[in-house]
């Protein structure tokens, strides 16, 4: 791995289940394959963020952009969103004036609670990791 990395780099908590289910629903959307989903576990995490403590790693969803720029909550979600054809529209809405305080807000409020609301829509041990990519196979012959 390089950096900046080849493609934005969306770093989550793998031990959340919500937060895996959501990354599966990015993974379903990258149709134009922008997105490269770190689990907060991997290795790659102090290697992208090397400043960052692992328990403000913790703390929320993060971007590392193909420029190197780091994004964390909401922005991170925004920055995200515009890249994928079916979030634009929530996306732009998160430009509008004051939308992205509320959402940062929302976020924050959110994030703490991460762990209760898995738990409570049952993600906990229903939602599985999302694989790492692999490559593409061959065709098989017939």
């Amino acid at each position: 791995m390089r950096f900046p990395p080849e493609k934005h780099c969306v770093i989550y908590d793998d031990a959340c289940g919500l937060c895996i289910a959501q990354m599966q629903l990015l993974a379903r959307l990258d149709w134009r394959h922008v997105l490269r989903l770190v689990p907060a576990s991997s290795p790659d995490c102090h290697w992208l963020v090397p400043n960052l403590p692992p328990a403000q790693l913790m703390e929320a969803i993060h971007c590392v952009t193909t420029r190197g720029r780091v994004l964390r909550g909401a922005r991170a979600l925004r920055f995200v969103a515009l890249r994928l054809p079916l979030l634009v529209p929530a996306a732009i809405m998160l430009w509008m004036p004051g939308m992205i305080w509320m959402a940062e807000k929302g976020y924050a409020c959110f994030s703490v609670q991460r762990y209760r609301f898995s738990r409570a829509l049952g993600c906990q041990d229903a939602c599985v990791p999302v694989p790492p990519e692999a490559p593409a196979q061959p065709p098989r012959e017939s």
